[in-house]
């Protein structure tokens, strides 16, 4: 797609066209669902401010029924690879404790190399968790900070990190208590009159110092230093040295970052919290970076910038109070964060209580501000009198595509009216509450802006349709044996009456493909309010964040053995020994679902094990079971039809045997044929290295020398006692690229292999 730019002679000739085509913009909302947005017609009892966002929905296309998958890292990976999760093994968030062969392969044709191809230049700024975590010491990151410039961006400048750290509750002393400051910030005397000041000693990371004072201005001084990147010292003066007990190494969590920034050449290099330009709100310093990189470009020379928000993932943390309108609940620092509260609250009610969804909106509105100011700095719009957003894409060379990363995280969920969303279904499940996020798209080539589009897409769609705008060749650079999941998109923009592209959608989440020789292995944690166990987090920290409760070592509960539970048999036998009657179940290994637009097929693979309340620990692993559930489904306003467990027509294990009502049979057959043709490609690809293709580590169907090049290079990097970690090369997910690995290649060359089972 390009527009025609008029660029008069030097002389006074008469003009002559010079096509550019369309710049592009994406933003990436993380744990972003339909409920939380009143242009959908949702929003609860309360809902969160979004004039930017709203702007964006009048000004172009609001698509009604796109689907993301269930987790982040699987979602954001079909955006830039344009295949499901079962197609790249990319199969739930990526952590630690996984293996690289999860994560995206630097041999995919990515939408980045695919639009270089155009002439376009492209970056990654803030939070897109594609790849192994920044810990230091991660085994799955072959290519460490040079991650992101080897899957093609010319410019990155974002977190490897899936998440902000944990808020700090020492509020940066080392020398305070965990737990004291839940906020991350020294309250006020009113909000504490224990641990709270009203005036004190402002650091930043440079040693500069100034005192603050409570006015009428700074209502809670500890806050204001922390939004300005500082460490508050509560009832001292200002120093000629920094006390040595302000921590600025430790991250606090919206209001620092590690960024890892690297460049077209291949250069890196990392930004850690101690760092003036890595201190601040993460929607702040995210936006800075994102406007600062479209400021340096070329207006001759086309860029795709893909900007991912940290915002809403938890931990949940009011941001700075200038990001607010003076009439949004909650604004006043004085109705939250006091010392009793907790992580409960009553939606819709303002309490001393931390309320999750006040502080929910809080963070949407503060996210919703910077994505204005962000249209408005790179010149895509301006700001009315009235400080309402002007933007008129139609008179920009930019398309605006914004979309949610999964559906909105339980504590975070609108369950009243209108929407009356399931929290117990949300993110990490495939039902609607899970997988329904917004997606916006603005732009000069958008006919009839301002229109509702209710046909089904899916996040890979995405792929294609910013291949479209650029103009690429899709079908001549994708493998005709391995196409891709990605359906056209553009004819949505440029046709008012375009029907429905895509007949069924789909998604899923599974198991990533984890490391056996990791010395930290992940340990039970319930996320109570979703009445759900899993083993994916190794650290109590990462529990915590989620709102869950930590059943591996080290749990509060002292009835969990000193080393912790190793399985959730154990902890849902424990639990039933307290409570018959306990309801949470295992997060299942593999959850997928299929619709047609009206009716849905879900479709569960969980581990059962025996119960044993005598002794928990006896707990055993029984077999996987499938289960099916059929539902009817819309997204109508103010109430959508969602797949809630009491409005399903059949459940059934493994498959569906009841008789299905005479309208739902057909629909039903469908779904079930693409669901059992979805389960043979995602057995054929996970296995894929192991045994259909042995020694095939670049995926291109042929075992030769290039693989053995490639095993070479790879084997040679990311070295621990001399041996390479986990990398695509690592073909017996040992967690070692070895001379085992090697040997595999060698003992398959020549070898020719199907991509695909179908």
């Amino acid at each position: 797609m390009i527009s025609m730019l008029w660029l008069a002679g030097c002389s006074g000739d008469a003009a002559e066209p010079v096509a550019k085509k369309s710049n592009i913009l994406f933003i990436v909302i993380d744990d972003f669902g339909l409920d939380q947005m009143t242009s959908y017609g949702y929003g609860g009892a309360l809902p969160p401010k979004t004039p930017n966002l709203t702007a964006i929905a009048k000004a172009g296309l609001q698509f009604r029924s796109a689907w993301a998958m269930p987790t982040c890292t699987p979602t954001r990976a079909t955006f830039f690879t344009g295949r499901y999760p079962s197609a790249t093994n990319i199969l739930n968030a990526v952590v630690s404790t996984d293996l690289a062969n999860s994560e995206i392969s630097p041999y995919e044709l990515t939408l980045p190399k695919l639009l270089r191809t155009q002439g376009y230049v492209s970056a990654l700024i803030g939070k897109m968790h594609l790849t192994g975590t920044d810990l230091g010491t991660a085994s799955n990151l072959p290519y460490g900070y040079q991650t992101m410039w080897k899957l093609g961006w010319d410019y990155f400048d974002g977190y490897l990190d899936g998440a902000p750290f944990p808020i700090d509750t020492r509020a940066g002393r080392s020398n305070v208590a965990e737990g004291t400051h839940k906020c991350g910030f020294v309250a006020n005397t009113t909000m504490d009159s224990a641990n709270g000041a009203d005036t004190g000693a402002c650091y930043a990371v440079t040693g500069a110092c100034n005192s603050i004072t409570r006015s009428p201005g700074i209502s809670t001084p500890g806050r204001t230093c922390m939004e300005r990147g500082g460490i508050f010292d509560p009832n001292q003066s200002c120093q000629v040295s920094r006390p040595a007990y302000l921590d600025f190494a430790t991250q606090n969590g919206y209001y620092t970052g590690a960024f890892v920034q690297s460049w077209p050449d291949g250069s890196t290099q990392k930004v850690g919290a101690e760092d003036p330009s890595a201190r601040g709100y993460r929607s702040t310093l995210e936006t800075d970076r994102a406007v600062a990189w479209v400021r340096q470009q070329s207006k001759d020379t086309p860029w795709m910038m893909s900007l991912g928000y940290s915002a809403i993932h938890a931990p949940l943390q009011v941001p700075p109070v200038a990001l607010i309108s003076s009439s949004t609940p909650g604004r006043n620092d004085n109705l939250i964060c006091s010392p009793a509260s907790d992580l409960e609250g009553v939606p819709g009610q303002i309490t001393s209580v931390v309320d999750d969804h006040i502080v929910t909106n809080l963070m949407v509105e503060a996210m919703d501000t910077e994505i204005g100011r962000l249209l408005v700095e790179v010149g895509l719009a301006t700001w009315n009198p009235d400080g309402t957003l002007n933007y008129q894409p139609e008179k920009t060379n930019t398309v605006v595509v914004v979309m949610g990363d999964n559906g909105t995280y339980v504590n975070s969920v609108k369950f009243t009216e209108p929407g009356k969303f399931d929290p117990t279904r949300a993110k990490a499940f495939p039902y609607q509450t899970g997988v329904s996020v917004p997606l916006l798209i603005a732009g000069p080539m958008v006919q009839q802006p301002g229109r509702e589009i209710t046909h089904q897409v899916s996040s890979p769609d995405l792929y294609r349709l910013f291949a479209e705008i650029a103009g690429a060749d899709v079908a001549a650079s994708i493998p005709a044996d391995r196409p891709l999941d990605a359906q056209p998109m553009l004819a949505y923009l440029t046709a008012p009456d375009q029907g429905a592209i895509r007949s069924l959608n789909f998604s899923e989440m599974g198991t990533n493909f984890t490391n056996p020789s990791m010395t930290t292995t992940p340990q039970p944690c319930v996320v109570e309010a979703a009445k759900v166990c899993f083993t994916i987090f190794p650290q109590k920290a990462l529990c915590d964040d989620q709102g869950g409760i930590w059943y591996g070592a080290g749990a509060v509960d002292p009835g969990v053995p000193a080393t912790g539970f190793s399985q959730c048999g154990q902890v849902m036998s424990y639990r039933k020994s307290l409570d018959a009657s306990d309801k949470v179940d295992v997060l299942p290994d593999s959850q997928k679902a299929v619709s047609d637009g009206t009716y849905k097929l879900v479709r569960l693979n969980r581990k059962t094990y025996t119960v044993d309340t005598a002794n928990p620990v006896n707990s055993s692993y029984i077999e996987n079971q499938n289960t099916d559930e059929l539902y009817k489904i819309d997204m109508a306003v103010p109430n959508p039809a969602l797949d809630r467990i009491d409005n399903a027509i059949a459940i059934g294990s493994p498959t569906i045997t009841a008789i299905l009502p005479p309208e739902a049979q057909q629909p039903y057959s469908t779904l079930k044929a693409e669901m059992d043709r979805r389960d043979q490609i995602a057995a054929y690809n996970y296995t894929y290295d192991t045994v259909h293709c042995p020694g095939d580590g670049n995926r291109d169907g042929v075992v030769d020398q290039e693989d053995l090049d490639l095993w070479s290079e790879l084997s040679q990097l990311n070295l621990n006692g001399g041996v390479a970690q986990s990398s695509w090369y690592d073909l017996d997910h040992d967690g070692k690229t070895d001379v085992a690995d090697r040997s595999l290649i060698q003992a398959n060359l020549g070898t020719s292999c199907a991509l695909s089972p179908l």
